[in-house]
C-alpha cells in the first residue's frame, strides 16, 4: 500500500525543507523536521508535548525565534535519518489502522523514538518521554518503543551505518594512540590535553548518529577489510613512524565521517570538518616536537646581544660568549637603520657559522633571510608567526610568551621555541608586568617545546629559575655587560649542565615523570 502524508505532515515537510535551506545545509535533517512539527503553537504536536510536561515556549526562546521562521521556497532531499523516521511513522500507522495516511503526530512520535539526541534536548525542557510511550501506545506492548526498530531501509543508509561505525572506531583509536604518544613519549601536557579535547569533540560531533543501529550493523566476521593488510602495517620502524601513521589514519577516518555522516545529519559534516583541520595542525605540531625542535634540542644558553650594552666590541662579546658555551646568539638592535642592521647581522652571522652556533635576528624576518640567519625571534606585537613562516620557510622561529594562552598559541602555530618571561626586573628592558617564576613553573610543566627563561636572569638568580623547572635561559646583561663575557657564559652553562646534563629534553622528561 502506498504511503501518503496528511496535509499537516506535508506542510511540516515543506517548512522543514525551507528551514534546512535557510541554514545552508544540503539535506533535511531530523532537527529541521522537529522544528517544523512544533512551529505551530496551536498544532497537534505542540499540544501533545505540552501534555507531556514540556515548556515549549522556553525551548523556542532558547532556540531563537528565527529558527522557526522560513519563507523562501526550497527543494532539498531528506537525510537518511529523516527517511528512517518517516518509515517508522508509516509502520506505526499500519499497526494502528488500515489507513494509508501518515500523520504529523505519528511522525513526531517516531522522531522522538529514533533520535536520542533530540529526545534528550526536549527532556531538558520538561518533556516526559516515558509518559508519551504509555499514553500513545497502550495497545501495542510488544513494540520495544524505547529502542529503534530494524526497518526496511535503502541500501545507501545501511551501507552508511557500517562505514560510520568503522570510521568512528578508527578515529577514536588513532586519537588514543596520538594521545599516548604525546603523554608518554613527548611528555607534553599541552598536546595531551589538546588530543583529549579532540576526543571529546568527536563524541559531541557524532552525537546525532543512531549508535545502537550502527552497532547492530557491525559485521566484523564478514568484513572483507579485516583480511586486507598493507605490507607496512606489520612493522613500525620507530615510535615517530607510529605517530605519523596514526595521524594519517585519524585524518582519513574523519574524512569518511564527514562525508557519510551527512546521510544522517547535515550538522555532522561541519563539526567533523573542523576536527579534521585540527588534526592537520596537530600532526605538524607533534611531528616537529618529535624531532626535538630541530637543532635547539640540546641548546641551554641563549645570549641576546646589543652593541650599546656591551663593555667590549659587539663582535668581541659574541666571540667570547660562544667560547664560553653559548649555544644561540640573537642580535637585538632596535635603533639602527636597515642598512646598519643588515651589515651587523651579516658580521655576527658569519662568526656564528664559523663556530657552528645558531644565529637569530630579533623582530625582522627580512633581515634574517638576507643575513642568512638560522631564524628570527618575534614578540607579541611583531609580525604574526604564520605570516613570518611565509618569509622564513622552515627556518627557526621563536616567540616571546608571557602567559599560558600565548604559549599554547605559539606551540599550535608552529613555533620552534618560546621565550618565557619576563621573570625578574631587567637591566636591559623595562617591563610593566612580570610573569615571574610561577609562569616559569607552569610553562615548563605545560609543554616540551624548548622554553628559554628570560628577563633579568643572572648567575645569582639561576637557582630560583632551576627550582621552578627552568632548564634553558636567555640572558643579555649577564654576559654583554660582564668584564669577562667568556667566563660569565661558562659559569652559567656549568650550572645549567649540573642540573640537566648535556640533554635538556631528557631532564624535562625525568622531571615530569617524577613530579
Amino acid at each position: 500500500m502506498k504511503t501518503e502524508f496528511s496535509p499537516g505532515l506535508a506542510l511540516a515537510l515543506r517548512l522543514a525543507c525551507r528551514l534546512a535551506a535557510k541554514e545552508g545545509v544540503e539535506e533535511i535533517g531530523p532537527s529541521h523536521l522537529l522544528r517544523a512539527l512544533l512551529a505551530d503553537d496551536e498544532g497537534h504536536g505542540a499540544g501533545l508535548l505540552r501534555r507531556m510536561g514540556m515548556d515549549l515556549e522556553r525551548w523556542k526562546d532558547r532556540a531563537g525565534a528565527d529558527a522557526f521562521e522560513a519563507t523562501a521556497d526550497a527543494s532539498l532531499p531528506l537525510a537518511g535519518s529523516t527517511k528512517l523516521i518517516l518509515n517508522r511513522a508509516g509502520q506505526e500507522r499500519s499497526l494502528q489502522s488500515q489507513d494509508s495516511t501518515t500523520t504529523s503526530d505519528q511522525a513526531l512520535c517516531a522522531l522522538l523514538r529514533l533520535s536520542e539526541s533530540l529526545r534528550d534536548e526536549l527532556t531538558g525542557f520538561g518533556f516526559d518521554y516515558r509518559r508519551l510511550l504509555s499514553e500513545v501506545e497502550p495497545d501495542h506492548p510488544h513494540l520495544p518503543l524505547d529502542q529503534p526498530l530494524q526497518l526496511d531501509e535503502d541500501d545507501d543508509v545501511a551501507h552508511a551505518k557500517r562505514i560510520l561505525d568503522a570510521a568512528a572506531n578508527r578515529a577514536r583509536e588513532a586519537l588514543r594512540v596520538l594521545e599516548d604518544y604525546c603523554r608518554f613519549v613527548l611528555d607534553d601536557r599541552m598536546l595531551t590535553e589538546e588530543l583529549k579535547g579532540m576526543r571529546h569533540g568527536l563524541a559531541q560531533a557524532l552525537r546525532p548518529l543512531p549508535w545502537s543501529q550502527l552497532l547492530e550493523s557491525r559485521d566484523t566476521q564478514r568484513d572483507v577489510g579485516t583480511q586486507v593488510t598493507g605490507s607496512l602495517e606489520s612493522r613500525r620502524e620507530s615510535l615517530a613512524v607510529v605517530m605519523t601513521a596514526n595521524a594519517k589514519r585519524l585524518q582519513e577516518a574523519l574524512r569518511s565521517l564527514e562525508e557519510f555522516g551527512k546521510v544522517f545529519d547535515g550538522g555532522i559534516g561541519s563539526a567533523v570538518e573542523a576536527l579534521r583541520y585540527r588534526a592537520y595542525v596537530m600532526e605538524q605540531t607533534i611531528a616537529k616536537r618529535a624531532r626535538g625542535a630541530g637543532r635547539l634540542a640540546d641548546a641551554l644558553l641563549y645570549v641576546l646581544v646589543t652593541e650599546s650594552l656591551c663593555k667590549h666590541s659587539l663582535i668581541g662579546t659574541v666571540r667570547e660568549a660562544i667560547e664560553g658555551g653559548a649555544d644561540v646568539i640573537q642580535l637585538r638592535e632596535k635603533n639602527l637603520s636597515d642598512r646598519e642592521l643588515l651589515a651587523k647581522a651579516r658580521d655576527v652571522g658569519r662568526l656564528c657559522r664559523d663556530h657552528g652556533k645558531l644565529f637569530i635576528v630579533n623582530d625582522r624576518p627580512d633581515i634574517a633571510m638576507l643575513a642568512e640567519a638560522d631564524g628570527v625571534h618575534l614578540g607579541q606585537d611583531d609580525l604574526p608567526l604564520r605570516e613570518a613562516r611565509r618569509i622564513m620557510g622552515n627556518k627557526i622561529i621563536g616567540i616571546s610568551s608571557h602567559d599560558l594562552p600565548q604559549l599554547r598559541e605559539a606551540a599550535l602555530d608552529g613555533a620552534d621555541y618560546v621565550g618565557i618571561g619576563p621573570t625578574f626586573p631587567s637591566k636591559t628592558k623595562d617591563f610593566q608586568d612580570f610573569a615571574g617564576l610561577a609562569f616559569v613553573e607552569a610553562a615548563c610543566r605545560e609543554t616540551s617545546l624548548p622554553a628559554f627563561v628570560l628577563g633579568g636572569v643572572s648567575l645569582d638568580r639561576l637557582d630560583e629559575v632551576i627550582a621552578s623547572g627552568g632548564r634553558r635561559i636567555a640572558v643579555s646583561h649577564a654576559i654583554c655587560a660582564a668584564d669577562d663575557p667568556r667566563r660569565a657564559a661558562a659559569e652559567l652553562r656549568k650550572k645549567l649542565l649540573s642540573i640537566t646534563g648535556p640533554y635538556p629534553e631528557a631532564a624535562h622528561s625525568h622531571r615530569s615523570k617524577n613530579g
